[in-house]
């Protein structure tokens, strides 16, 4: 049977079956687990491919709690690595990341900064690859030799500030912070170098000392924030990302903020967008998500009318024929039948750095896996959107690991689904069949 781990390596099985045994979201290998996902990659894709051409691009994933929209940003994350584009996810919260303070969002957003080379913070990987790419296109022109130091600088110089023109007219400050960094890289003062790649990417307390040196003052703020974005768009482009793949996370925690605050947020998304529309950002793609009860309440996108009016679409059809092209996607939310060939494909990709495969195959029979996501379904007052985290990490740490290291394990006979109320998310808990301690003794014969 061909299976979408036929050809996967055994460091990304291990990576994947490892995340899922600690009942999280794998950090790669989404594609390999994407149930239901399909009906989007057309549609993504395209995007993408937009964004990469100097265009931008927007999405608001609804789903309920516990619905995938999470792993729905990080495969769409994946795909955007592999063309090439930068990736950032930012989980809004009131404390941390409130989304009235762009600066905060910012900041949050370089602090994620990934490339498919580069872990986070990719920032510095990102503006020295910059510089080195101004470099060798000014040394291609032939006019400067290439130990004539003095000369390379002011044509760099010079090269950036061409580049950096559209950013300069508003915020000023980010080429000078940028050729303050230069600067100090070349007389080897690793310091302020540091000093001001951190200024850069939004962050606060940085040294007086260092912001002098480059010219610069202060923190960045609320209406800076969005030239720096504008700013780091262009250092990606020239630097061969073509652009940024931002992921807003849960911003469905504005509901629960107070109605001033609520109102803030609300206009700076709605903000964000206008300037998006404007093609202030060419090569952003911008993916919020949150709960039907924040597109469609009044203490949500309602609130604000402008908002709700560029996020409206039409839910009244059958889901089936939801257009993956629409501002607003809708989860399609999974079945046992989806839930059981998410646990097809998780056992395939076990067995393939399994050193008893056989024994895994004969013994985790597809007809188990129904049976077992029944079970699970079942736990959880039959609530199959909620089941994946949970059915996977049961099915990884309970049965296939038991079965892989015991000759003699059966699940069959040996194995009844428990759970513990210190293992369930609070969507998890609130869903299950009691609200006390959970023990279940399930026979999935």
């Amino acid at each position: 049977m061909n299976t979408p781990g036929a050809a996967v390596s055994s460091a990304r099985r291990r990576d994947v079956i490892d995340a899922l045994r600690r009942g999280t979201v794998p950090q790669s290998g989404l594609g390999l687990l994407a149930v239901g996902l399909e009906r989007f990659e057309t549609a993504l894709d395209d995007d993408l491919a937009t964004v990469t051409r100097g265009g931008s691009a927007f999405h608001a994933l609804r789903g309920e709690y516990g619905s995938g929209k999470t792993f729905f940003a990080r495969w769409l994350a994946e795909r955007a690595k592999r063309r090439g584009l930068a990736v950032s996810e930012v989980q809004i919260s009131e404390t941390e990341t409130p989304l009235h303070r762009l600066e905060t969002v910012y900041r949050r957003l370089v602090e994620r900064l990934a490339t498919a080379t580069h872990q986070p913070s990719a920032l510095r990987a990102v503006v020295d690859s910059w510089f080195y790419a101004l470099e060798e296109e000014v040394l291609a022109g032939g006019d400067i030799a290439d130990d004539d130091e003095t000369a390379l600088t002011q044509a760099v110089d010079e090269l950036l500030e061409q580049r950096l023109t559209a950013v300069a007219r508003t915020t000023p400050a980010f080429s000078a912070a940028l050729r303050g960094y230069r600067q100090a890289v070349a007389r080897g003062d690793s310091a302020h170098a540091e000093a001001l790649i951190a200024w850069l990417g939004g962050q606060r307390s940085v040294a007086a000392s260092a912001k002098r040196t480059a010219g610069v003052r202060g923190d960045l703020d609320h209406f800076a924030a969005l030239g720096f974005l504008q700013g780091l768009l262009t250092v990606l482009r020239d630097c061969g990302h073509p652009g940024l793949l931002l992921v807003l996370d849960e911003v469905e925690t504005l509901q629960r903020v107070r109605s001033d605050v609520r109102e803030k947020s609300l206009n700076a998304l709605r903000q964000l967008l206008d300037e998006i529309d404007a093609g202030r950002f060419p090569g952003l793609f911008l993916v919020i998500t949150g709960t039907p009860a924040f597109y469609d309440g009044q203490q949500g996108v309602q609130r604000l009318a402008p908002l709700a009016q560029r996020l409206v679409t039409d839910f009244t059809t059958d889901p089936r024929f939801d257009s993956s092209r629409a501002v607003q996607l809708r989860l399609p939310g999974f079945d046992l039948p989806a839930l059981a060939e998410l646990g097809r494909r998780t056992r395939d990709l076990y067995t393939g750095v399994a050193r008893n495969p056989d024994r895994i195959t004969a013994r985790v029979s597809d007809a188990y896996l129904d049976e077992l996501a029944h079970a699970v379904a079942g736990s959880l007052g039959g609530k199959v959107g909620v089941a994946p985290r949970l059915y996977l990490r049961k099915l990884v740490a309970d049965v296939l690991d038991r079965v892989e290291e015991f000759p003699e394990f059966d699940p069959r006979e040996h194995y009844a689904l428990t759970l513990n109320r210190a293992e369930l998310t609070e969507t998890e808990r609130s869903a299950a069949v009691s609200a006390d301690e959970i023990e279940l003794d399930l026979d999935v014969q």
